[in-house]
């Protein structure tokens, strides 16, 4: 399945649920190396990473292409997910205990996993045009809106939504190659 893009695995996974690990090995480490930025904690990271992508399973009906890229919908996902938790003070497991998720236990290995893929992920980042990290830092890391980026970069939403897609895919990309 790793040769079917992000939409078509979201929308096989509508049908077939085991479709989502697609989805889950293309993202994990992305979304993982966003909460780890966010909280540097590896234990919080990681159980905000878990349930995102359970939040995501439970709301696959609810994506919608014409809204946007998979990646898009589940780093939304990430970022509403964050916000709660930092008002609340902790982690919502709620999509996690529907679906009869345990909590997560890292190892040393997965620690170490975790902080060189943070390190490979900011590398990249630093390697992106100028413009491009401007766009995919201020609407990834600092997790601002397309509106308030284009203003600040006087281009247009588009604009910014082009490099943050072509940024992040880039990224992606070049990860994988490492790999």
């Amino acid at each position: 399945m790793s040769e079917l893009t992000d939409l078509q695995l979201l929308v096989a996974a509508k049908r077939d649920p085991e479709a989502f690990v697609g989805i889950y090995r293309r993202y994990e480490r992305p979304v993982l190396a966003f909460f780890l930025r966010a909280v540097r904690v590896p234990e919080l990271a990681a159980d905000l990473t878990a349930e995102v992508f359970a939040q995501a399973l439970v709301a696959l009906d609810r994506f919608d292409p014409a809204l946007g890229e998979p990646d898009a919908w589940l780093f939304g996902i990430a970022r509403n997910l964050l916000s709660r938790s930092r008002a609340r003070g902790r982690v919502e497991i709620r999509a996690r205990a529907a679906l009869g998720m345990g909590p997560l236990a890292l190892d040393d290995e997965a620690f170490a996993r975790i902080e060189q893929e943070t390190g490979q992920v900011l590398e990249l980042l630093g390697q992106l045009p100028d413009a491009t990290r401007a766009a995919v830092f201020a609407r990834v890391v600092d997790e601002r809106d397309y509106e308030a980026i284009a203003a600040e970069l006087r281009c247009s939403e588009l604009v910014v939504r082009k490099r943050v897609s072509r940024g992040l895919a880039t990224i992606k990309a070049q990860l994988e190659a490492r790999r």
